[in-house]
């Protein structure tokens, strides 16, 4: 094992957990403060979900030898922030959390529910996750209107840098947006808070609207969006691992971090194709170690996550959603171009987008739930009326 071990492949990882943690860890702090976790909790959230996420990756990595890289549902966070605070506060978000990777679990046990994930229309799937991400994918607009001395550079460093390489364009704004906070608010230490996280316990409770409004729409967010396309990724790069022991990791890993404030944990998608591609090795074979090199790093930047919990904190939130946002635009653009682009389904696709981006919410239920109700009704109509 050990003489597989390369300096390549380290670096690949490295640089994989770091993409991976500065391009979208604003967008968990802010999604588990939307659902009405304090600082503290948020930082024992983030904390949590980053170790879970490593410590799974290091011991599917090694035990298979293969490159499997886990990484957290940012799309589930994007849900989280557009969803809200639901009855029963974040206790209640924290039992939704339970649930989901109990029915992530469920699905690597029992096939028919993972047959039946896949079986979600996948223009409805990608119109609901384009109308989560639409609100936070606003907010670089609104950013640069409100506060151009801030907004603008952050927007311009993103545009500029993915031009260059769109690899490093989110942490290049994230460093920009640091920097900017630093120089332009001088936020002090005691607002930032302590280097060394502090894991906070929250006793789950149980409710009809987290577990219908949060769970039901997480889980489904997690499936379609991450846990399939990050074995479409290693299928690509050529390893076929059995997806049901994965599933059942990631969601066991889910459950361990959620009392603690953890929402997700699944496949990585995007920066799973750094640890399987070449870049990692020429080898294949070898390619396991920037997986597990990723892990670690994770590990390590979750002991971190009280100073960036804190930070965040104290910044401007609309800075901190426009950087949210500039780290979901591609998953917006693919999400939105899927699910328009079977015209027979097109009009119900774009249904759901809107009752899903609209942000209503009914009985207490986010309107994710709601814009796959009324998508997937407006499918069923088009259906009876050809069968007629």
């Amino acid at each position: 094992m050990l003489q597989d071990l390369s300096a390549r492949a380290v670096l690949a990882g490295v640089l994989a957990a770091f993409v991976g943690f500065a391009s979208s860890f604003a967008v968990i702090v802010q999604g588990l403060s939307a659902v009405g976790a304090t600082q503290a909790e948020a930082a024992s959230g983030l904390m949590a979900v980053s170790i879970a996420m490593g410590v799974c990756g290091v011991i599917l990595s090694l035990r298979s030898r293969l490159p499997i890289s886990v990484a957290w549902s940012t799309p589930g966070a994007a849900l989280l922030a557009t969803t809200g605070v639901v009855a029963g506060g974040f206790p209640a978000a924290v039992g939704a959390f339970l649930l989901t990777g109990a029915l992530i679990v469920l699905s690597g046990l029992y096939r028919p529910l993972g047959r039946w994930v896949a079986a979600i229309p996948a223009p409805l799937a990608s119109a609901m996750l384009a109308g989560v991400l639409l609100s936070l994918c606003l907010a670089p607009v609104r950013a640069v209107a409100q506060t151009p001395a801030l907004g603008l550079p952050v927007v311009l460093v993103w545009a500029v840098m993915a031009r260059v390489k769109r690899l490093y364009a989110v942490p290049a704004a994230v460093v920009v947006a640091a920097a900017l906070i630093v120089f332009a608010t001088h936020p002090n230490a005691g607002a930032i808070g302590s280097l060394w996280p502090v894991a906070v316990p929250v006793f789950p409770a149980f409710t009809p609207a987290a577990v219908v409004g949060i769970a039901v729409p997480l889980f489904i967010v997690t499936m379609a969006s991450q846990n399939i396309p990050g074995m479409a990724v290693l299928h690509v790069n050529g390893y076929r691992p059995p997806p049901a022991p994965l599933f059942r990791a990631t969601g066991l890993f889910t459950m361990l971090a959620a009392p603690f404030g953890g929402h997700a944990v699944n496949l990585a998608a995007i920066t799973a194709a750094l640890c399987a591609g070449e870049d990692a090795h020429p080898d294949p074979a070898r390619r396991y170690w920037a997986a597990v090199a990723a892990g670690l790093t994770y590990v390590l930047f979750g002991l971190g996550a009280g100073a960036a919990t804190g930070f965040l904190a104290a910044s401007p939130p609309i800075l901190i959603e426009a950087v949210a946002g500039l780290a979901l635009l591609g998953a917006f653009g693919g999400a939105l171009m899927a699910a328009v682009a079977d015209p027979a389904s097109r009009e119900a696709a774009v249904i759901c987008f809107l009752v899903t981006g609209s942000g209503v919410t009914l009985l207490g239920i986010s309107g994710a739930f709601w814009g796959l109700v009324a998508g997937g009704a407006m499918m069923a109509l088009g259906r009876w009326r050809v069968v007629r």
